[in-house]
């Protein structure tokens, strides 16, 4: 640490906080998937024709919009661990926590606001973006247990990592993260609003596309993180990693 000479002329230690390039942008990314897929979770979507064996809800598989776009915020969130740390990875959840609320409450307040007389769609927004307060509540509840999970689990098996484990790190933090994630947010979300068969093929579904999409792009992955790793100048001789 080098010696900063105040105006008093006493001597103190001084040190520039570390910057990093790439980290405002994937934590702008990762919010704007969170919030993306907040909106688009207020449809269910049924894919197949109908088969319930023994009265069990097997087909169709249901799911929700948010799932084109969810699924990201884990790989996204995978690398913040991995790369910065979990520290700087809570600190974008927490992020995405609020502009999360930020939304709803806007969505909120614009949907109580009384409509124009002329405006005849006051049923059809209340139906679609009335709704996402209730799918927030459920997000964040879901997001911030399985996001703080996710990163958690994965510092904590990198700091016992052989060399060549990051599949395993990546894919074993998922596979915790999204379970108290699907589990929690399908709960909040739907629970009492479509009945119980369909809420367990919700869920059961939600995390196996969830870890199933991570295990698909996990090639990406695993080069995007020694990437941004490079960009960073983290692991560099001479550039100390925190």
């Amino acid at each position: 640490m080098s010696p900063t000479v105040e105006n008093s002329g006493a001597m103190t230690d001084h040190v520039e906080p570390r910057a990093f390039r790439m980290y405002d942008l994937i934590v702008a990314a990762f919010c704007a998937m969170l919030l993306i897929a907040n909106v688009a979770a207020t449809k269910l979507i049924a894919l197949g024709p109908t088969w319930s064996p023994l009265g069990i809800h097997v087909l169709p598989l249901i799911f929700d919009g948010g799932a084109v776009t969810f699924p990201l915020t884990y790989i996204l969130g995978d690398c913040l661990a991995e790369v910065y740390g979990f520290a700087r990875a809570r600190r974008a959840i927490l992020a995405g926590f609020a502009v999360s609320i930020v939304a709803s409450l806007v969505f909120l307040l614009v949907d109580i606001a009384p409509p124009d007389p002329s405006w005849g769609n006051q049923a059809a927004w209340h139906s679609v973006l009335g709704f996402v307060p209730r799918i927030v509540a459920a997000s964040l509840a879901g997001y911030i247990v399985g996001q703080l999970l996710n990163a958690k689990v994965l510092v904590a098996l990198k700091n016992r990592a052989r060399p060549g484990s990051l599949w395993f790190r990546l894919i074993g933090s998922t596979v915790v993260g999204e379970a108290a994630d699907t589990i929690l947010f399908c709960f909040i979300a739907y629970a009492l609003v479509v009945d119980w068969g369909t809420l367990g093929n919700y869920i059961v579904v939600g995390y196996v596309y969830k870890v199933g999409l991570e295990v698909v792009l996990l090639p990406i992955t695993l080069r995007v993180i020694p990437w941004l790793k490079r960009r960073e100048g983290i692991g560099t001789p001479g550039v100390p990693a925190r």
